[in-house]
């Protein structure tokens, strides 16, 4: 059991460092609105992780043969986030002022659940959860137990770690003119217009790239047991 742990702690450190759209939109978050906002907002991203855990645990291979027979997914996912970068990044908008935000419980179930879609849109992230859960999974014996003691460690030290960016990148406020905002916004903006084209470039390869069960044989020719 404190195997697993150890084992799963150092993981959900590394993933919380993982560059991708849900990475930046939370670190804006926090230095823009505050470490409330930014917490809400992770809260929304945790609660499509464990969607996707739940479901690659439940359908495993099966679940990622779908999804490379119907790569159409991807290039959906990949629009959302490509028209929703577009929409920060040349969205023109009054400066902020203290008195312009009234945050309400609606601001922050808005909050929430942008979140949630921006991280569960990315199908990536579900074939990420998939090739843990095929790595992972045999080293715990399929262990329903021990999967879940595994993971819910993986998502604690992944949400700890976010809390310290949070923390972390909320030092900025003070430091961000309008003229600094409106970069920021320029370049996540960006980011997400990118990873929209990647997801939509991954739906236009070649079925084969996608296949699981041959990623798993080069692991296996590479860790002969």
């Amino acid at each position: 059991m404190y195997s697993d742990i150890q084992a799963a702690i150092p993981l959900g450190f590394f993933l919380s460092f993982m560059i991708g759209p849900v990475f930046f939109v939370l670190l804006e978050t926090a230095a823009l609105k505050g470490f409330k906002a930014a917490l809400v907002f992770d809260l929304g991203v945790i609660l499509a992780d464990i969607i996707f855990i739940s479901a690659a645990y439940f359908s495993s291979i099966q679940l990622l043969e779908n999804l490379k027979n119907q790569p159409g997914i991807y290039v959906f996912g990949g629009l959302i986030l490509f028209i929703y970068g577009t929409t920060i990044a040349f969205k023109k908008e009054a400066p902020l002022t203290a008195s312009s935000v009234k945050v309400t419980k609606s601001y922050y179930v808005g909050l929430f659940v942008k979140g949630f879609l921006l991280n569960f849109i990315n199908i990536g992230v579900l074939v990420f959860w998939l090739g843990v859960i095929l790595i992972v999974g045999p080293n715990l014996n399929n262990d329903p137990q021990r999967m879940t003691l595994f993971f819910s460690t993986m998502i604690s030290a992944y949400f700890v770690t976010d809390l310290v960016k949070i923390i972390l990148a909320k030092q900025l406020k003070s430091k961000l003119t309008p003229k600094r905002v409106h970069y920021v916004k320029k370049i996540i903006g960006a980011i997400l217009i990118l990873s929209g084209l990647i997801l939509c470039v991954k739906g236009f390869l070649p079925k084969s790239s996608l296949s699981i069960e041959k990623s798993m044989e080069i692991l296996e020719t590479k860790n002969p047991s």
